[in-house]
């Protein structure tokens, strides 16, 4: 057995996707399990629940157990002039599941903060990519454009433009007609909001579908970008998994640029989830851009445990007469072949082993 026998197929992956991003030039991030609740408050529609386990510090601050990894990185991260800052992180965030209560969720993900361009884009989404194929070579990345369908939704009323995004997200082209019917807007704006909402597939097929349904600059650049970004992709070799999916949609007061999400097979929702928030930025004082994601590892639980067929190799059985360091000897030499091996009077109960030696009939069962 190899060390990586000995861990869970969420660490094995963990394991896995921070040799990745080391070899890619970013750098561990550490934070403290908790923050200040005030920089929740302040922030509690970026986050995925608004529920948040407190507590009150010694000095009377009250505090929060982390929900989230990104605002944490953004808080204790400083501008720099030109040079990016490029992190990832393995964490823990805590937050509350419909019907079980609160539970700890290990992230693994990175971050990319400063001015972006094509090539940090690029990486990132590249990075999704190589990170679900660490775990699946099935995997699906799904891509969209925040700016895309901001710039169909531009010029309506704030709670019209948030009912049509919603809508979308789900798909539902008999709401999408309603709402604007109901809201007095113009039927060319439903028909597109429906087409949007219906397209997906390879990128090949999607885009060259997606010029009739601009509106204005904002579509044009979000469509250039979003051309620019899957031709990256397929030079890497990275495009078969790649889809594009427009009913992937987040809150336009944070995201402004491409989200993603990644799916595996035997799992109805996403592992990945990621994107570019320079208006989150915006809000917290900060100057330049920022992409990232997470890769939820709890989900791994629901893939099976692909983990060792025993719990060890050996199990080394000795009587209250045997020497001591006879034992110690014998399972000294069992671990140079290699094997793992667990020293007991008794059989453990529950116990999977490949074999069993007992010192004291010095016989193999």
């Amino acid at each position: 057995m190899s060390h990586t026998d000995f861990q869970r197929p969420d660490e094995a992956v963990s394991l896995r996707l921070r040799q990745l991003y080391r070899r890619h030039g970013y750098l561990p991030y550490r934070m403290s399990k908790f923050e200040s609740y005030d920089l929740y408050v302040r922030n509690k529609r970026f986050l995925l629940s608004e529920n948040i386990l407190t507590f009150t510090d010694t000095d009377g601050r009250l505090m929060a157990l982390k929900p989230d990894v990104t605002l944490s990185i953004i808080k204790n991260t400083r501008d720099t002039v030109g040079a990016l800052q490029k992190v990832y992180y393995n964490e823990n965030v805590y937050r509350a599941a419909p019907g079980s209560g609160y539970r700890e969720i290990m992230q693994t993900g990175l971050e990319c903060i400063g001015r972006l361009d094509a090539f940090a884009i690029g990486e990132v989404l590249s990075l999704a990519a190589r990170s679900l194929a660490a775990i699946s070579g099935s995997y699906i990345l799904d891509l969209s454009h925040m700016g895309f369908v901001a710039g169909l939704l531009e010029g309506l009323e704030e709670d019209a433009a948030s009912e049509l995004l919603t809508e979308i997200s789900r798909k539902n082209v008999f709401a999408i007609h309603e709402v604007c019917a109901r809201r007095g807007l113009p039927a060319e704006l439903a028909e597109k909001a429906e087409i949007l909402a219906r397209l997906y597939g390879p990128p090949e097929q999607v885009l060259p579908r997606l010029a009739p349904l601009s509106r204005g600059p904002q579509m044009d650049a979000a469509l250039a970008e979003l051309q620019e970004l899957c031709g990256l992709m397929a030079a890497m070799g990275l495009s078969e998994n790649l889809r594009l999916d427009f009913s992937i949609v987040n809150d336009m007061n944070y995201y402004n640029g491409v989200i993603f999400r990644g799916y595996l097979p035997g799992l109805a929702s996403g592992v990945l989830a990621g994107g570019q928030y320079d208006n989150l930025l915006r809000r917290m004082g900060r100057t330049g851009g920022a992409i990232g994601f997470a890769v939820y590892l709890d989900q791994l639980e629901r893939l099976g445990s692909g983990g060792p067929e025993w719990d060890v190799d050996v199990l080394l059985l000795y009587g209250p007469g045997d020497d001591p360091a006879a034992v110690a000897l014998q399972a000294e030499e069992l671990m140079a072949r290699g094997e793992s091996v667990r020293a007991e009077r008794f059989v453990p109960a529950g116990l999977r082993c490949g074999r069993i030696i007992s010192m004291e009939k010095g016989a193999r069962l």
